[in-house]
C-alpha cells in the first residue's frame, strides 16, 4: 500500500507497539494498515466413512486438501462451513464439531477448522476439479495451515479409541 486510503498521503513505516507497520505520514490522519489476518473456515468432511480430499483448480496437480472458504460479512464460522460444504461438494452436513483455530502466517489467515459428517451425492463446483475419498488411517497431515487441523483431528480419533 503506497497511499493512505483515507487522505491519499504517502504511507510510511512507523514503529507502533513494537512492530513496524504501514501508517499514514500525514499528521492530520491516524490511519494504520494493521494487516489483520483473514478468517477462513476449513472442513474435514467425512462422507461414507472416509475423508473428502479435494483439488482446487488453481493448485499444483498432486495437491489435495480439505474443504475451505472465506466467511461472509456477519456469518458465523459454523454456518460458513456448512455453506461451503454445500457449495463446493453439494453435500448436506448432518453433524459438525469444532476442531480448533490455527494461525496460517504464510497466507495471513486464521483457520477455524471443523469435522463434519455429510450425506448426498458429491457434485464439485467450479472451484474444484477433482476429489478423492481417503481412509482416515491413510491421511498424512502437513506441518502448516489445514494440515495442523488434520493432525489434531486424527489425534482426537486415537484418543477416543484409547478410552
Amino acid at each position: 500500500m503506497r497511499y493512505c486510503p483515507q487522505c491519499k498521503a504517502d504511507m510510511v513505516d512507523r514503529e507502533l507497539d513494537g512492530v513496524s507497520r504501514l501508517a499514514c505520514q500525514s499528521s492530520n490522519c491516524d490511519y494504520v494498515y494493521w494487516q489483520n489476518p483473514t478468517p477462513v473456515v476449513a472442513g474435514i468432511v467425512e462422507y461414507k466413512g472416509k475423508i473428502v480430499m479435494a483439488h482446487n483448480v488453481a493448485w499444483p496437480k498432486a495437491f489435495f486438501s480439505v474443504i475451505t472458504g472465506f466467511l461472509e460479512q456477519g456469518e458465523d464460522p459454523a454456518v460458513a462451513m456448512v455453506r461451503e460444504t454445500k457449495e463446493e461438494l453439494n453435500l448436506t452436513v448432518t453433524a459438525q464439531r469444532l476442531i480448533g483455530a490455527y494461525g496460517f502466517e504464510q497466507m495471513n489467515q486464521v483457520i477455524i477448522a471443523y469435522h463434519l459428517e455429510a450425506e448426498g451425492s458429491i457434485v464439485l463446483n467450479e472451484e474444484l476439479d477433482d476429489y478423492k475419498l481417503v481412509e482416515k488411517k491413510d491421511i498424512v497431515p502437513w506441518d502448516m495451515g489445514t494440515g495442523l487441523a488434520l493432525k489434531d483431528y486424527l489425534a482426537s480419533l486415537n484418543q477416543s479409541l484409547q478410552h
